[in-house]
């Protein structure tokens, strides 16, 4: 858990209005058309005219660019460019389904349907696979069942690695391909 602190220092710092300090600014409007190059003092006064703020967006830029726009609007902006760019970081972990090399068919097709879930979504799966009693005397139905996942999942998924055997459980990791859709001259298209 982070502390009020912790949070703090995470979140970027802009310059407003009287804070910002360069002789000179290139300044651009809320819908980021430019203004123009002038003082900050001519900026200023457009503000005030105006009833917006100016918040400094690039201020390591020759001249800082300054943007006029309300500065609770420009902070909603940037909390919701932030909140699309962690949207967009989604998938990547692993998944385990855990089965046993004598699953029934119902049971197969939930984790077959959980798998296409996970990997369409950009997430690996890894398959763990419990022989339980002497089930572990025949690895070979395990690697069965590793053959089956394999081809059922083949569309969407590539095998990563080979099935391996530890203690008394199989594991095998699927990860998702990205296959774009070629259409040919034959094929209709809707």
């Amino acid at each position: 858990m982070a502390t009020y602190r912790n949070q703090n220092q995470n979140q970027k710092r802009y310059r407003i209005n009287l804070y910002i300090n360069a002789p000179e600014i290139r300044l651009i409007d809320e819908d980021a058309k430019q203004i123009g190059v002038m003082s900050i003092n001519e900026a200023r006064t457009m503000s005030q005219e105006s009833g917006l703020d100016l918040v400094e967006i690039a201020p390591m830029a020759k001249p800082p660019v300054v943007k006029l726009i309300d500065f609770s609007k420009f902070k909603y902006q940037e909390s919701k460019k932030l909140k699309a760019e962690k949207k967009g970081m989604k998938g990547g972990e692993t998944k385990e389904i855990q089965t046993t090399p004598f699953v029934s068919a119902n049971d197969y097709e939930t984790a077959l349907t959980k798998a296409k879930r996970f990997l369409t979504s950009g997430n690996k799966v890894k398959f763990s696979i419990k022989f339980q009693g002497r089930e572990i005397q025949h690895p070979e139905f395990g690697h069965q069942l590793v053959a089956k996942l394999k081809n059922d999942l083949a569309e969407i998924s590539a095998l990563e690695g080979e099935a391996k055997l530890m203690g008394k459980r199989l594991y095998v990791t699927f990860s998702p391909v990205n296959k774009a859709k070629v259409t040919t001259k034959h094929e209709k298209t809707e």
